[in-house]
């Protein structure tokens, strides 16, 4: 089990099954969310998630027709996001986690609107728009 938390420490939640597939998103949206030329989400099973406090605190944000962006209402520090098409599950920020050992990124996703003075020097995968595969 992975345990995790925002800035303030004010949310804190744990993770109690696997996470993966990790990504580095490049999409601009999460860029502006985030504040960075990307960021890192695992996707989890929803049923997995467990938010052990400040579960008042824990506030969304639809920033398209099909994802909703959870952040604290406190700090607000990005947690996790939920895609339409995949309604069983979550995608948590690896930043987040309490400790990231052993998860490692699988690809880049939507580079086609990465920063365009960041470059990508990895040998990861590189993908238009988001692979969503199956378990």
């Amino acid at each position: 089990m992975r345990t995790g938390s925002c800035l303030c420490g004010s949310i804190r939640y744990a993770v109690k099954g696997p996470i993966g597939p990790v990504d580095h998103c490049h999409c601009s949206m999460c860029r502006r969310a985030h504040g960075a030329p990307f960021s890192t989400f695992g996707r989890i099973r929803r049923s997995d998630l467990e938010l052990t406090a400040g579960a008042e605190l824990l506030t969304g944000y639809a920033s398209s027709e099909a994802v909703v962006r959870s952040f604290c209402a406190r700090c607000g520090s990005r947690l996790f996001f939920r895609h339409a098409a995949l309604p069983e599950h979550e995608f948590v920020t690896t930043e987040s986690l309490d400790d990231a050992a052993g998860i490692e990124p699988e690809a880049h996703i939507f580079v086609g609107s990465k920063a365009s003075w960041y470059t990508i020097t990895d040998a990861l995968p590189q993908h238009e728009g988001y692979p969503f595969g199956d378990d």
